[in-house]
């Protein structure tokens, strides 16, 4: 392991969130599945790594109850409720926009379920390609308005003031006139309970 991700790992510590680190995406789907209980719930959100990594179907298939709102076939009612018990599970499972060197993690929502869910669930799992890790937390700011999210826009067809030039127009990037995604900033700087949060850092890049 390379002394940029011990020294994230172990800046992850200080602020009593746990850091590991796995090599490949198989080996994080692995892990993924030892943490998290087969009697428990799990909720997840939207996110291109969580698809890169097919970890959702995975579970799925292996027994785990997943509130999948992106489920084929049902209702936005369906989707709706999805979300909100999702926001609830025993384990919530995720991915960061930027995570900074120093540990502090960004999470941008849209609809804020993804924030509620982090902020929320008994167990939250962060998964992080090498690609998301900047220098601070300015920089991971930056990268989740300026890069990940005009993406993230682009993927979803959402119109928002960033499409244009990649830049951030948060000022003017409100309804109706345009379909914002990041209406929501969570910040996790440091964690109060022991072992809620982990994150696994996959030795790959990962998602937007």
């Amino acid at each position: 392991m390379e002394k940029r991700i011990a020294d994230l790992i172990a800046n992850l510590k200080r602020r009593n969130i746990d850091g590991i680190y796995v090599d490949s995406k198989d080996e994080a789907r692995e892990r993924i599945k030892q943490l998290i209980l087969k009697s428990a719930t799990v909720g997840i959100s939207g996110s291109k790594t969580l698809d890169e990594l097919g970890i959702v179907a995975l579970l799925g298939v292996s027994g785990y109850e997943v509130f999948n709102q992106y489920k084929p076939g049902i209702s936005r009612e369906q989707s709706l409720q999805m979300r909100n018990l999702g926001c609830l599970a025993d384990y919530f499972l995720t991915s960061c926009n930027a995570i900074s060197e120093g540990g502090e993690m960004v999470f941008f929502s849209g609809y804020g379920h993804r924030t509620s869910g982090i902020a929320n669930a008994d167990n939250v799992i962060v998964v992080c390609g090498l690609n998301k890790i900047v220098p601070n937390l300015e920089q991971a700011l930056k990268r989740s308005r300026e890069y990940a999210t005009v993406l993230n826009c682009k993927r979803l067809d959402w119109k928002s003031a960033c499409l244009a030039d990649g830049l951030c127009h948060k000022d003017i990037c409100l309804a109706p006139e345009y379909k914002r995604m990041c209406c929501q900033v969570l910040i996790i700087e440091s964690e109060i309970n022991p072992e809620r949060i982990k994150v696994i850092i996959v030795g790959e890049n990962l998602g937007f």
